[in-house]
C-alpha cells in the first residue's frame, strides 16, 4: 500500500521531480511545496503520513524548526530529512527536533522509499554509511567536514558556473546561448562539460546536486552578477 506523503523543499524543480518519481511507484503525493517559510504550516494542514523535508544547510541554526513545529502540532506525521552529508551535530539536531530519519540527498529512489516505509512504521532511519561517517568525525574532531559545495564550485570555470545557474533555472540550450551571447553549439559544449565535471548524467541531476550542496548560493556570493536562482 502506498504512502500518503508530502515533499517539501526550497527548490521546486527537485521537489517536483522527487514527487513525480514517487507517484510512479504507487505513492500518494499530497503536494510538492517549494517555500521553506510555510513548509510546516502546509504539512500541518494536510497531515500526511510521511513528510520528506529537504534542507541544503543542516548545520545552520533553525534548520530543523519546521520539524519541531510539525511534530508539536501533528505528532503522527513521520518526518524524513533529505540533505547533504551532515556533521554529527547535524544528524543529532535533526533527531532532536523530532525527525524520524535522515537520508542523503543523492540517495537512490529505492533508498528514499525504504526510509519512508520504515518511518511510517515508527522506525528510526539513518544509513549505516552516515552513522559510520558521524562516528569517524566524532573520534577525529580536528578533521574539517567536507564542504561539497565549495569543492564542486572549484571544479568549474566562471563561465561554467553561469551555465549551471541557468540550467538550474530551467533554461534550455537556446536560452542559455542568448543570455550569454554565445552560439548554441558553444552553450551545448559548456553544458556537457558541467555535467561531466559534476559527475552527473542529466541537467536535472546537475540542478538537484547544485541545489542540495548549496553550490548555487555560493556561486551568487562569488559572482553577484550571475542570474539569481528563483
Amino acid at each position: 500500500m502506498g504512502v500518503r506523503l508530502m515533499v517539501v523543499d526550497d527548490h521546486r524543480l527537485l521537489a517536483e521531480a522527487l514527487a513525480s518519481a514517487l507517484k510512479l511507484r504507487g505513492h500518494r503525493v499530497v503536494a510538492a511545496a517549494a517555500p521553506a517559510a510555510g513548509a510546516a504550516d502546509l504539512v500541518v494542514s494536510r497531515a500526511p503520513e510521511v513528510c520528506l523535508l529537504g534542507t541544503a544547510t543542516p548545520a545552520e541554526p533553525g534548520a530543523f524548526d519546521p520539524v519541531v513545529k510539525i511534530k508539536r502540532e501533528r505528532p503522527q506525521v513521520a518526518v524524513v530529512v533529505l540533505g547533504p552529508v551532515p556533521s554529527p551535530r547535524g544528524i543529532a539536531a535533526a533527531f532532536a527536533a523530532g525527525a524520524s530519519g535522515y537520508v542523503r540527498h543523492d540517495e537512490r529512489i529505492e533508498g528514499v522509499e525504504r526510509a519512508m516505509m520504515k518511518a511510517r512504521a515508527g522506525e528510526a532511519v539513518v544509513a549505516p554509511a552516515l552513522l559510520q561517517g558521524a562516528f569517524a568525525e566524532l573520534l577525529n574532531p580536528v578533521a574539517q567536514p567536507d564542504d561539497e559545495g565549495q569543492r564542486l564550485l572549484q571544479l568549474l570555470t566562471p563561465r561554467e558556473v553561469e551555465v549551471l545557474v541557468r540550467v538550474a533555472e530551467g533554461e534550455d540550450t537556446r536560452l542559455i546561448a542568448a543570455g550569454m551571447g554565445i552560439a548554441p553549439s558553444t552553450a551545448r559544449t559548456h553544458v556537457q562539460r558541467v555535467l561531466m565535471k559534476l559527475g552527473v548524467g542529466s541537467r536535472l541531476e546537475a540542478a538537484a546536486l547544485a541545489a542540495r550542496t548549496g553550490l548555487l548560493d555560493r556561486a551568487a556570493l562569488v559572482s553577484p552578477i550571475l542570474p539569481q536562482p528563483r
